[in-house]
């Protein structure tokens, strides 16, 4: 039987027969477009979701402390 031995099986421990390499995972900012209320004024921004969280909980964010979600 002249055939090579990949038994067409998985390899463990993240060596791959026929694959790319393992590259490091990339986590990208979550942006949302919204207009928010800052001080009587309203002005449209791109926040991430963990710091429009924080707005519609606390009502304030670093400086700000009067700014709201319209």
């Amino acid at each position: 039987m002249g055939r090579s031995q990949k038994h067409k099986r998985g390899v463990a421990g993240k060596r791959w027969k026929f694959r790319a390499q393992e590259t490091p995972r990339l986590f990208k900012v979550n942006l949302q477009r919204v207009t928010l209320k800052i001080n009587g004024e309203e002005k449209k921004m791109r926040i991430c979701t963990k710091c429009l969280k924080r707005i519609k909980k606390y009502n304030s964010i670093r400086n700000y402390s009067n700014i709201a979600v319209v």
